[in-house]
């Protein structure tokens, strides 16, 4: 069985990227921190020790980990 892939999605006009785990949209994420909080809502333990920046596990989608305003082509 495959691991669930973590999202995170484009930055909205305001900056606000919604989180998608397993298929499933967590929420929305106002800054980085607000990632792990995410996840340890969610149920992860230990979320804020994990790696956001990199991995098979993450897609980040219209920007990275430093880009938290919208997306403009």
């Amino acid at each position: 069985m495959p691991i669930p892939m973590l999202v995170i999605y484009e930055p909205d006009e305001r900056g606000w990227r919604k989180v998608g785990f397993g298929g499933q949209i967590l929420g929305t994420a106002y800054r980085f921190s607000d990632i792990a909080e995410l996840l340890r809502q969610a149920g992860m333990e230990n979320a804020e020790d994990f790696d956001l920046t990199q991995g098979e596990f993450v897609q980040w989608r219209g920007g990275g980990p430093e880009t938290w305003e919208e997306s403009t082509p």
